[in-house]
């Protein structure tokens, strides 16, 4: 009797941990939403935010991913940076951005990969090809329904790095913080007066920066959602730019007048490490009207 018992919790003890582990290795896509509401927001405008794809895979032809945005219905789609990968192939990649190019008005920022890929110029000119604008310290003024916004973007720092000596530590910083100051300035002073503002800009750890030129909103990638995650107790482990537990691993952040929005990333097969409890995501993002 006790052998049976005994065999009994071995079993339920086994199928927990099974059931444990296949629950923090999940890597299904998920669609995650956020609300924001701002008075100069007139009719509703819903935006998908794409970030770090590195070229993974999604199904036959990107299907997975690709049923997941068109089930949005999106006016835009925002693509904010490592949608490209400096390893993978840029098939995956080119699936995604043709499709979406083809359907909806679409906007793109670089990542640190794409600096990293062996012709970066060749990964954008392949987005411009697709007729889809590439915001390196600039801004566009686009109107949506009754709603009118200012969309800006920088490039991501590590565009300042190509050519540096690697071991030139204090050069790269200085030159990475001096192009985005510069793009920072730029993309602001192309905004339209009144009217709200977003900026694509990859790097979240950078928010402090951001804010002192008064985006109304930011969104971001590249931490991977710290890869590892412990629900309700670590948001993030590990990001490649805030390196432990980071602040901004995924999730929507309040930084003084501006509201920081961070996608978790799309990024799976091209990873070392594992994603645990850390499922990748599709970032829906519904500009409303403020309610009186």
């Amino acid at each position: 009797m006790r052998r049976k018992r005994r065999i009994v919790i071995i079993a339920i003890v086994a199928a927990a941990l099974l059931l444990l582990t296949l629950s923090a290795l999940d890597t299904r896509l998920r669609v995650v939403s956020y609300t924001v509401s701002d008075a100069r927001i007139e009719t509703p405008v819903r935006i998908v935010l794409i970030a770090d794809l590195h070229s993974c895979k999604y199904g036959e032809g990107q299907k997975t991913l690709l049923d997941a945005i068109d089930a949005q219905t999106p006016d835009l789609v925002l693509l904010c940076g490592d949608i490209f990968d400096d390893d993978l192939p840029n098939d995956n990649t080119l699936t995604v951005l043709k499709h979406v190019s083809e359907r909806y008005r679409c906007f793109y920022v670089s990542g640190n990969h794409e600096y990293w890929y062996e012709d970066p110029e060749a990964l954008f000119d392949a987005v411009r090809d697709l007729g889809i604008p590439i915001l390196h310290g600039t801004c566009e003024t686009v109107s949506t329904g009754q709603t009118t916004l200012n969309l800006c973007g920088i490039a991501d720092p590590a565009c300042a790095e190509i050519g540096l000596d690697e071991n030139a530590t204090e050069q790269r910083k200085a030159a990475r913080e001096a192009v985005t100051a510069e793009q920072l300035q730029s993309a602001k002073d192309a905004a339209e007066d009144g009217y709200y503002t977003i900026l694509l800009a990859h790097r979240p750890e950078l928010i402090e920066t951001y804010a002192q030129y008064g985006f109304d909103l930011v969104v971001s990638g590249h931490a991977h959602g710290g890869q590892v995650r412990i629900p309700g107790l670590v948001n993030g482990l590990f990001s490649p730019g805030e390196q432990w537990f980071p602040k901004y691993a995924g999730g929507e952040y309040r930084v003084e007048e501006t509201l920081l929005i961070v996608s978790r990333g799309l990024s799976r097969e091209s990873t070392a490490m594992p994603r645990i409890w850390n499922r990748p995501e599709t970032v829906v993002i519904e500009l409303q009207p403020t309610r009186p």
